[in-house]
């Protein structure tokens, strides 16, 4: 079933937002309504608009001070700006700043929906069904942004490059992707870049032609042509030996593929989705990945958190996994006990959504019980047991790590470090000795 486009819509004048929630819902859109910034901010995670429509002229932050924070928390969400005091000053400050569009109030109705509907155009809102995301299994407010991304940039043909750590999904973002494009009635590929050796790489993505090298009995087409139209990814790319991402650059220039052995070029349509564990920057310091490359295929970049920053997430997982585990062997579905969901949660997980649902899996299979106990969960993790440190522990390992910083700064500098810290100097005193600093251990010597 196609969803409808979330409107987020922020004005200070009640009445007025009412009159403009009133009219976009009879336009068959889904609008949420706030009457500050603020609220529009906090709204942001849970509402996970494809537009935001906000007044100018508010107290506290304005329109262009939401605008500018929207940015930096949800790129590619277009912003249309209303304004009851038209001054061409105001419509270049708002254009400037990256502004969508900047109508004069009273809002002329046709020319307000001709808007909308030219923002969602432009920021890839398609009607696609709220099941492009289905695999993603998250309540994280980190994850949603890095969705909200994900839909903004599906509806281009703009290249992403996903980072995070093993683990943590990239494959499946990059399905979500595909899904949510208008490629998604044709073909999503996925090589892993680093799972095979050079020649055989060669031919898996660019093709060969019979007798192009010895056992090339036939010809093939490769991953690039297999996947016309539709949307290739390419995997741990960090690991691709310097002589293919030569090849690959050429590809991605002229959009053109021509299979090893041959002479003739074949004009492909693909759209590429990178992905890898790896820092490339380094790579590329280190001689090791093409900085032209790079910049080729990072035009969007969407980061996955590992899963101890969405720990959030984990009893959903667990959930999840359970649910697909009872279906696949056809058996009652487990549950954990208390304790051993505590202990899951608390769990590093450094092998992330992959390890946790390997260990879901293991408790199962060796389960005596519907039951599964922490002790079944303590024995898959092996070692001792950990646990989330309390909040004031959490808290005081920040604030000896932001005093140790700042001091190594200044050098152990204590008045300028307070001044930096924007404490006074007697105060700074007793943070310092409540957590056993001393200033002199900064010094340089």
């Amino acid at each position: 079933m196609k969803r409808k486009a979330r409107l987020l819509v922020v004005d200070d004048d009640p009445g007025l937002l009412r009159l403009l929630t009133i009219r976009l819902r009879a336009e068959n859109y889904e609008v949420e309504a706030v009457e500050s910034a603020a609220l529009a901010l906090a709204a942001l995670a849970r509402v996970r608009p494809d537009l935001v429509i906000t007044d100018l002229r508010m107290d506290q932050m304005d329109g262009i001070g939401l605008l500018k924070e929207i940015q930096s928390r949800a790129q590619g969400l277009r912003v249309i700006i209303l304004t009851a005091h038209g001054t061409i000053p105001d419509a270049v400050q708002a254009t400037q700043s990256g502004a969508f569009a900047f109508l004069t109030k009273p809002v002329d109705k046709q020319e307000l929906l001709d808007q909308v509907q030219k923002a969602l155009k432009v920021s890839g809102f398609a009607d696609t069904s709220e099941d492009w995301r289905s695999e993603i299994i998250t309540r994280s407010a980190v994850m949603e942004e890095r969705l909200a991304q994900a839909h903004m940039v599906a509806g281009t043909d703009a290249r992403v490059m996903i980072t995070g750590e093993s683990g943590t999904g990239k494959e499946l973002l990059a399905r979500a992707i595909h899904r949510a494009s208008p490629r998604r009635n044709r073909p999503f590929v996925a090589i892993n870049c680093s799972a095979m050796a050079e020649n055989l790489l060669e031919s898996e993505l660019f093709g060969h032609v019979k007798g192009a090298f010895t056992g090339a009995i036939r010809e093939h087409r490769g991953l690039f042509q297999a996947a016309d139209g539709g949307t290739l990814m390419l995997d741990e790319i960090g690991d691709m030996p310097m002589r293919l991402q030569v090849k690959l650059l050429r590809v991605l220039q002229e959009n053109q593929v021509r299979p090893v052995g041959s002479t003739e070029a074949t004009i492909v349509n693909v759209r590429i989705i990178s992905a890898t564990h790896r820092d490339l920057k380094q790579l590329i310091m280190g001689g090791l990945f093409r900085e032209d490359l790079y910049y080729r295929l990072n035009v969007v970049h969407i980061d996955i958190p590992p899963l101890a920053r969405r720990r959030e997430d984990v009893p959903l997982l667990i959930s999840h996994f359970l649910e697909k585990i009872a279906k696949e062997i056809g058996a009652q579905r487990h549950i954990y006990a208390p304790e051993a969901v505590e202990l899951l949660v608390s769990a590093e997980w450094p092998g992330n959504v992959r390890q946790l649902e390997n260990v879901v899996r293991q408790n199962v299979a060796l389960a005596t019980s519907p039951i599964m106990s922490a002790e079944l969960v303590q024995a898959a993790l092996g070692g001792g047991p950990s646990r989330l440190p309390s909040f004031d522990e959490a808290r005081d390992e920040f604030t000896r790590n932001y005093l140790s910083q700042i001091l190594q700064i200044t050098g152990g500098n204590v008045s300028q470090a307070a001044r930096l810290a924007k404490r006074n100097r007697t105060d700074f005193y007793k943070l310092l000795a409540r957590h056993s600093l001393t200033p002199e251990d900064f010094k340089q010597r």
